[in-house]
C-alpha cells in the first residue's frame, strides 16, 4: 500500500488549451516539474488523472493524447529530473455520463484499485473544483490551485459547491510544499 499524489493535468500541469490536440503546443506551468520532484523524492506515487472529452468528441485521438503525454513526461524529466509515474484520462464528453470523467472518482478509484493506494493518506491537486469533489469522493486530502486567469469562475465554482478544499493556493509548488509539510 502507498501514498500517492493525484494530479489534474490542463490548468493544473500546463496551460489550458481549449482542446489541446497538438504535443507542441504543451506548455508546462513554471514550478511544476519542480513540485512534482519534491514529491518522487518523499516517496509519493504521483498519478496525473485527466478529463480528455476531446477523444470522444472526435476532437482528436488517443495516439494524440498519448503523444502529449510524452511531451509532458519528458519535460518533467529534463527540467527537473522528475516523474509521472501513472496517467489515467477519462475519454468520454459529459453527456455520455461515465462514472469515470470527473468530479466522478471513477478515474481515482481505478487508480487506487490497480496502483494500491490508500486513499485517506493520498491528496489531489487540481485547479477546479471538479477535481476537489473527484478527490473527496474517494476520501483524499484536496487542493485547488486555480489556473492562473480563470481565479473568478473558479471562487464562483467553490461558493457553489458542497465540497471544501483542504488546502487553496496560485502556485503548484507551493502546493507540493504544503502536502509535504502534512506528513
Amino acid at each position: 500500500m502507498r501514498r500517492a499524489v493525484f494530479i489534474d493535468r490542463d490548468g493544473t500541469i500546463n496551460v489550458n488549451v481549449e482542446y489541446l490536440d497538438n504535443a507542441e503546443e504543451f506548455q508546462m506551468y513554471p514550478g511544476v516539474a519542480e513540485g512534482i520532484k519534491l514529491l518522487n523524492d518523499r516517496g509519493f506515487f504521483v498519478v496525473v488523472a485527466t478529463n480528455q472529452s476531446g477523444i470522444e468528441r472526435g476532437y482528436y485521438t488517443v495516439e494524440t493524447v498519448d503523444a502529449i503525454h510524452r511531451r509532458m513526461r519528458d519535460e518533467l524529466r529534463e527540467k527537473a529530473g522528475a516523474h509521472v509515474d501513472a496517467i489515467y484520462y477519462c475519454p468520454h464528453a459529459p453527456e455520455t455520463n461515465c462514472a469515470c470523467r470527473k468530479p466522478k472518482p471513477g478515474l481515482l478509484l481505478q487508480a487506487i484499485k490497480e496502483q494500491n493506494i490508500i486513499p485517506n493518506l493520498s491528496f489531489m491537486i487540481g485547479d477546479r473544483m471538479l477535481d476537489v469533489e473527484a478527490g473527496e469522493a474517494v476520501g483524499a486530502i484536496t487542493v485547488l490551485v486555480p489556473e492562473k486567469g480563470r481565479e473568478e469562475s473558479v471562487e464562483k465554482e467553490r461558493k457553489e459547491s458542497r465540497v471544501i478544499p483542504d488546502y487553496i493556493t496560485n502556485s503548484f509548488y507551493d502546493a507540493c510544499l504544503w502536502i509535504l509539510a502534512q506528513g
